[in-house]
């Protein structure tokens, strides 16, 4: 079984702060996409309802997640995201993935 780790989080933006929201989210893409255990790192805007948003992440083991929160971009990120959104988090592991 693959060591990988799949992280994916649920924001729905407070009222009025969706633009705000959006552009912190855009902020994490690049570097995170540049970590070295990061495999991916993908936003996504609900269609039905554009003030929710999905980050799914895809990271090579446990120890790239940690070394994910340990950067000052998600310090920083972790910074506001309360004041922007209400958030839920999966961290999930393969069972049967292709």
């Amino acid at each position: 079984m693959s060591d990988s780790v799949r992280t994916i989080a649920i924001l729905a933006a407070h009222p009025g702060k969706s633009e705000e929201l959006i552009k912190l989210l855009q902020g994490m893409v690049y570097p995170s996409r540049s970590e070295a255990g990061n495999l991916r790192y993908d936003l996504w805007r609900d269609q039905n309802d554009p003030n929710r948003f999905l980050l799914d992440e895809l990271y090579v083991d446990s120890r790239a997640v940690e070394a994910h929160r340990a950067t000052s971009h998600f310090q920083n990120y972790l910074s506001q995201v309360n004041e922007l959104a209400d958030r839920s988090l999966m961290i999930v592991e393969p069972v049967n993935v292709s």
